[in-house]
């Protein structure tokens, strides 16, 4: 009964695996090229695959790319919301997720074209809901720490922390842009602490002169 049961096991885990090698190809070949021209043959020829042995892990093109928003969304929200909530203070809460999330893609620079890409094709594919509600789950992010912050009496409560959250990732995303335009994504991280400090200089309490 046991003999019966371990190939079952072994070829599940196989599957697994090549579809976890799959998402990574995928990220990886859109820090090389548009990913809107990324084809199923160059995918497949990344991993060392056929186009149809592809396909019997991905049905189809559309469930790949759910499959790397989903990969996607899970790796960024875990680890940049993990290096805020390893602080009590808000305002370092914000500056450690800030450079989180510039440092994650730094070393990922295919995810912001993958996730540009994304939201900016026509309709209302599964892929791109993803990203929009990775997107809105960072904002409240940002939203509570902020809040929080003004709780804690380090950040002015004057503050309008919805357009402070647009803001926060309108930076992020600037240095983004910044990077690709100078062909340096991996520069990016030594700019983040400086522009988190021009961010910040927003919403700082003002000293009490009482």
């Amino acid at each position: 009964m046991p003999t019966n049961r371990s190939p079952a096991k072994r070829s599940y885990q196989s599957t697994e695996q090549r579809q976890s090698a799959t998402v990574e190809a995928v990220v990886h070949l859109c820090g090389e090229q548009d990913p809107s021209t990324l084809t199923t043959a160059r995918i497949a020829e990344e991993i060392g695959l056929s186009q149809g042995a592809l396909f019997k892990h991905f049905p189809n093109k559309s469930s790949l790319w759910e499959s790397v928003a989903g990969w996607v969304a899970e790796q960024l929200t875990r680890k940049v919301f993990s290096a805020a909530d390893q602080h009590e203070r808000a305002d370092q809460a914000l500056e450690a997720m800030f450079l989180a999330h510039v440092g994650f893609i730094a070393r990922r620079p295919g995810i912001p074209r993958l996730m540009l890409g994304e939201l900016q094709k026509p309709g209302n594919q599964p892929a791109k809901r993803i990203v929009r509600r990775t997107l809105a789950t960072y904002r409240k992010k940002v939203v509570a720490l902020l809040d929080r912050g003004i709780e804690q009496q380090v950040i002015t409560p004057t503050i309008d922390t919805q357009a402070a959250a647009i803001l926060y990732l309108g930076a992020i995303q600037g240095l983004v842009v910044q990077g690709l335009v100078d062909g340096d994504i991996k520069a990016l991280e030594k700019a983040a602490p400086r522009i988190f400090r021009l961010f910040s200089a927003s919403f700082q309490e003002p000293p009490n002169d009482s």
